[in-house]
């Protein structure tokens, strides 16, 4: 699950992975505010402003409920007219917030104790560096074998080759 908390005031986003669905967003709707203490915003008030199910189809302030649904529309959340009158069908999610949503959208209202920047700052990306297929399989033959001073040395005869030196 992913919550997208944004700032309005200082024009900033933080984009928050978790593993399940807090209890304080369960069963609530677009346009209620909730305590962000939940997900590590401690003191901070947040209003819903949408989000997305498992499928990637948007939450609708318009329909009530948690179903999925198809409506007429004419413009709005998940439809933008290429030309004047233009109406299409589309399928949404109802506004009511349920296990079916993998992404929530929400907006701050009240301010805690440490400033959003701070928060902002708090969150660095984690940035992963891939290794080869060779490298992997050495790695894994090794390290079943037990030993991870000869899985080290054979990690780095296996980027040597890669290079093309051996």
């Amino acid at each position: 699950m992913n919550i997208v908390v944004s700032n309005p005031k200082s024009s900033q986003a933080i984009s928050k992975k978790i593993d399940a669905l807090p209890k304080v967003f369960l069963n609530k709707r677009i346009g209620e505010t909730v305590s962000l203490d939940e997900i590590g915003f401690d003191g901070y008030e947040g209003k819903i402003t949408g989000g997305s199910d498992k499928e990637g189809f948007p939450l609708h302030p318009s329909v009530v409920g948690s179903m999925r649904r198809k409506i007429l529309s004419l413009k709005g959340t998940g439809f933008q007219q290429k030309n004047d009158g233009e109406k299409r069908r589309k399928n949404v999610r109802g506004n009511t917030i349920s296990d079916q949503i993998s992404q929530i959208n929400v907006s701050v209202t009240k301010e805690g104790k440490t400033s959003f920047a701070e928060l902002f700052a708090a969150t660095p990306k984690q940035i992963e560096q891939k290794k080869s297929a060779k490298e992997e399989m050495v790695a894994k033959s090794l390290a079943a074998v037990g030993d991870e001073k000869t899985a080290k040395m054979a990690a780095e005869v296996a980027k040597e080759i890669k290079k093309g030196k051996k």
